[in-house]
């Protein structure tokens, strides 16, 4: 491969629902470069793209692929992503690192769910988009019904630039209205051939052009004044208009293809050649410290990580975006997360499973390196200075599953599987929950899930069971409550004696000890020696408060009492969740002269405390996560509906292009497979989110039903 300097270089990632021809116009592309010598197809199983065999298995993709092409004098990068929600996480790191994006839709099925959501995250990462209508040589196609769909769903700035002369089982001409010319295409797709437009789409294609024309002029003032000037403008000023206008998300313009045929590719790939920006155009990176970093190739070489795999006969890989300088073969950079040294002893760049070695790479360009030892995705590497990037924001976990490998033999290789699916895919997250003695496997959605049980059952050969997550329930107080333990054990050597007096109220933030207390009809007047505050690491706070006088009990086995009682903080006598929120008064007892020691004050404290707690009208709370919902305005009732039946809380709705935006809390115990009911209730056409919130008291009957079910189990083990 030629060496290309940063100006040559684009990166662009295909976006579009699943089955809109993602993988099938990358193959195109790649075969027209002459990067593969005979195009594959999604039914054959043999893509450049999908060639990992859960992809070819489902006919789907389910993680990015990195690919690139030639045209021209230019490079173009290729990162070719799922086209369905729940692998969000490789569209979010593609589009950090590209240009720009080219969403494919299917004109068979016009904008759907993907499209949108995949247009939604374009916006959110302020990301140029050039949109294709794709498959216009299938008998059911209908590109103006497409087009109007992607300007109600998109907006005004939706653009022709190409229509279809004849579309159908005869697609092979579009209308080009930058060229102002017909591009006819040879039966097997290829190459166009440039002829005049035909007389009856002159008028159609001057009107465009003019419309064209006149939003390209609107991007740019210098070029508004000539429009003004000349009532239009030239190709090459047209082209400049048009680049301006992507960067600002001010055009998006629309081409024509049928990918499968080698159709229209050609023409795109031309367009992004010339017309699309570079990283050089595009706004530069920022660091975490505010200073910014241009794409200059002759700038300090800094690259940043945004994809990390293992693969067979490989090893780990990563594949990184260099954003400023020069990136040669053994270079030594630091990076930046850890602080540790690496060598870049073979750099590549890759089409799908094929990795080609090149002596070095320029800003701008997309590359991949084996071998590094500590470096994964979100990690900066410079050959100079401190720079380091923003990590990239993957989404919040929509699904949650409890998992146990069936043979207690594997429970070492599951965590190593799971932490290697973690790192190909940071949107699966896993916790080793100590409260809930479970492993908990978080991810986008259901099919995710199962994606990685598909994995771990094939790949890793490790069988796994998947079953309902517990719920990290908090249990704590309402009122005081006093009791008192005495722990006395008689052997044949040394004895145990010891004797707690304690009272317990609920903590509240701010409030200090009473001296003077009234529990259970009976006056009690503390005196406060000291207190503890400690912050638990589960949330909470227990206040340790000494009201011990006259040596009733020495202050040596106060540490003792207390540790006690926070073993029992850690296994609530309701559920056997964490407790919380509690101030517990130490106020008196007995010992012996001989017989006291450490371990009897802390069983004797502890027995105190669940006494105690157990007569202090104990609440169990639950875990309520903020919800937000993105849902067309013909499901919100359907959607806020099935949100009151799980017990969430309505707090707002807004309107956001054309959605409504749904507020709500709910609590997570009610979320459980939320992602499939969703898509159930809006074919697949809302969007979600959820973060903690708060913990809140459940229900007398949730409280009853939960407390049951908790003893029912233990009496199962």
């Amino acid at each position: 491969m030629k060496k290309y300097q940063a100006g040559q270089i684009r990166s662009i990632t295909l976006l579009g629902n699943s089955g809109s021809g993602k993988t099938t116009f990358a193959e195109a592309m790649l075969f027209n470069g002459g990067i593969i010598e005979r195009r594959g197809s999604v039914e054959n199983k043999n893509t450049a793209s999908d060639y990992r065999p859960i992809e070819q298995e489902n006919g789907n993709s389910v993680f990015s692929s990195v690919l690139y092409t030639e045209y021209g004098n230019s490079k173009i990068n290729i990162l070719d992503t799922p086209g369905l929600d729940d692998f969000a996480g490789g569209v979010i790191s593609s589009l950090h690192v590209a240009d720009s994006g080219v969403l494919v839709i299917n004109v068979q099925n016009g904008v759907e769910v993907g499209s949108e959501i995949h247009f939604r995250h374009s916006d959110k990462m302020n990301k140029p988009v050039i949109i294709c209508v794709n498959g216009l040589d299938h008998e059911k196609t209908n590109f103006d019904k497409s087009v109007e769909m992607l300007r109600d769903r998109f907006g005004g700035n939706v653009t022709l630039v190409q229509y279809p002369v004849n579309e159908g089982q005869n697609f092979d001409a579009v209308i080009d209205v930058i060229k102002m010319k017909m591009l006819r295409y040879p039966k097997a797709g290829g190459n166009y051939e440039e002829v005049d437009i035909p007389s009856e789409h002159a008028d159609r294609a001057a009107e465009l052009q003019s419309e064209l024309i006149e939003k390209a002029a609107e991007n740019d003032e210098s070029l508004m004044e000539i429009f003004f000037e000349n009532d239009t403008l030239t190709e090459e000023e047209m082209k400049s208009g048009i680049k301006t206008g992507l960067v600002n998300r001010g055009i998006f313009p629309v081409f024509c293809s049928a990918a499968k045929n080698n159709i229209g590719i050609d023409r795109i790939t031309e367009f992004i050649s010339n017309v699309a920006p570079s990283s050089a155009d595009m706004p530069a990176w920022t660091t975490v410290d505010g200073k910014e970093v241009k794409s200059d190739p002759g700038g300090p070489a800094s690259i940043f990580v945004f994809k990390s795999s293992v693969e067979e006969h490989i090893g780990e890989i990563n594949f990184f975006k260099v954003i400023s300088g020069r990136l040669t073969e053994n270079l030594d950079v630091v990076n930046a997360n850890n602080s540790t040294k690496e060598r870049l002893s073979q750099i590549y760049v890759s089409a799908g499973k094929n990795r080609i070695r090149v002596s070095e790479l320029e800003a701008g360009d997309i590359g991949a390196v084996v071998k590094l030892k500590n470096t994964r995705t979100n990690h900066t590497l410079n050959s100079q200075g401190n720079n380091k990037f923003p990590e990239i924001s993957f989404p919040e976990p929509k699904y949650r599953t409890a998992i146990k490998p069936k043979s207690e033999g594997d429970e070492e290789k599951l965590g190593e599987a799971l932490n290697r699916m973690h790192q190909e895919d940071p949107t699966i997250l896993i916790e080793y929950s100590k409260e809930l003695k479970q492993i908990i496997i978080y991810g986008q959605g259901e099919y995710h899930l199962n994606i990685l049980k598909w994995h771990l059952d094939n790949i890793f050969k490790i069988e796994t069971d998947f079953y309902a997550p517990k719920i990290p329930y908090r249990e704590t107080i309402t009122k005081s409550a006093q009791a008192d333990y005495r722990h006395k054990k008689q052997s044949g050597g040394a004895g145990q004696f010891g004797e707690v007096h304690i009272i317990i109220e609920p903590y509240e933030e701010g409030s200090a000890p009473n001296p003077a207390m009234k529990v259970g009809g009976k006056d009690y007047k503390l005196s406060i020696r000291d207190k503890e505050e400690h912050k638990l690491s589960w949330g909470g706070m227990l206040e340790y408060v000494n009201c011990i006088v006259g040596g009733s009990i020495d202050a040596r086995f106060m540490p003792a009492i207390l540790k006690g009682i926070m073993e029992k903080m850690e296994e609530g006598p309701l559920t056997g969740s964490y407790a919380r929120d509690i101030r517990v008064y130490v106020y008196d007892g007995k010992m012996h002269p001989v017989d006291s020691n450490e371990i009897s004050f802390k069983l004797a404290g502890r027995n105190a405390f669940s006494n105690a707690f157990k007569s202090a009208n104990p609440k169990i709370l639950e875990p309520v996560y903020d919800v937000e919902i993105m849902v067309p305005s013909d499901r919100m009732g359907d959607v806020i509906s099935d949100l009151q039946g799980r017990r969430g809380m309505v707090l707002g709705m807004s309107s956001e292009k054309g959605f409504e935006v749904v507020k709500a809390k709910v609590p997570l115990a009610e979320m459980n497979k939320y992602s499939t009911a969703l898509s159930s209730l809006t074919g697949g056409r809302a969007m979600y989110s959820m973060k903690f919130a708060e913990y809140v008291q459940v229900p007398s009957d949730v409280q009853e039903t939960v407390i049951k079910s908790y003893e029912a189990e233990q009496e199962e083990e």
